[in-house]
């Protein structure tokens, strides 16, 4: 099996829009772990995606704005929410690399409720806010629904200058196309085009998360090897496709 390259550009343009959605005020938190940590996580017919042997593990904030089907406007009100994810990274049997979420809290109800209906991915219910201050990004969350009832995380970063050019840790954890997971007894690969990453380093101030552990992870002890922000892209989801049954 041949593996696809990490490219900052798009793998596979998509043909046919089945989502839009733009991602605004990301900052990206990354933990390096051994692969047999992640394994027992991602779907079946997928693989731990590794750099140099050593796999990751992601928590992400962000904005979703203007979530919509097909390659209209976009929702104002229900497509516009907070976000933040716990995320692994995988390889399906045709060498398609992608994310894997363990659990993905956002505030609106509806949004939530239709991904868990259509694509069983694990969207959860929660009161959310990001503040926003000279460079400085807040982001906070606490779960209502599903449980873990109170999870929780709340991190802060500083904002600094922007990355001319990214390493290839910094390119693996972030140029990904496409997303893994199980649903209706099936492995589905959803495919995602956007811009290259806008991304600037960031100093991360302030952790106190229970999403990692609420998702069945280990906590992180230490300090996360990569923190990154980006102002955000506009995003176009392909439909799924099988990709294991």
């Amino acid at each position: 099996m041949r593996i696809e390259d990490v490219t900052p550009e798009t793998m596979r343009p998509v043909r046919r829009p089945w989502l839009v959605q733009s991602w605004h005020d990301l900052a990206f938190l990354h933990w390096a772990v051994p692969p047999e940590t992640v394994s027992p996580f991602l779907p079946r017919g997928t693989v731990p995606d590794t750099l140099d042997g050593v796999a990751y593990v992601g928590l992400i904030g962000f904005r979703m704005v203007k979530l919509g089907p097909l390659r209209g406007p976009g929702i104002p009100y229900l497509g516009t929410f907070l976000e933040t994810n716990v995320r692994l990274y995988s390889v399906d049997d045709r060498g398609r690399r992608a994310v894997v979420f363990l659990s993905l809290d956002a505030e609106r109800l509806l949004p939530v409720l239709t991904a868990q209906a259509t694509l069983r991915l694990p969207y959860k219910w929660s009161r959310m806010s990001l503040e926003k201050n000279d460079g400085v990004l807040r982001y906070a969350s606490t779960r209502r629904w599903p449980g873990p009832r109170g999870a929780r995380t709340a991190f802060s970063v500083r904002v600094g200058a922007p990355l001319d050019e990214p390493t290839p840790l910094e390119h693996f954890l972030t140029a990904r196309w496409g997303l893994h997971t199980r649903a209706w007894g099936r492995t589905v690969h959803l495919p995602n085009e956007h811009p290259q990453w806008p991304l600037a380093r960031a100093e991360l101030l302030e952790l106190d998360d229970g999403l990692l552990p609420a998702a069945g992870l280990p906590a992180m002890t230490e300090p996360p090897v990569s923190v990154l922000y980006s102002p955000g892209v506009p995003v176009t989801f392909g439909g799924p496709a099988v990709a294991a049954t």
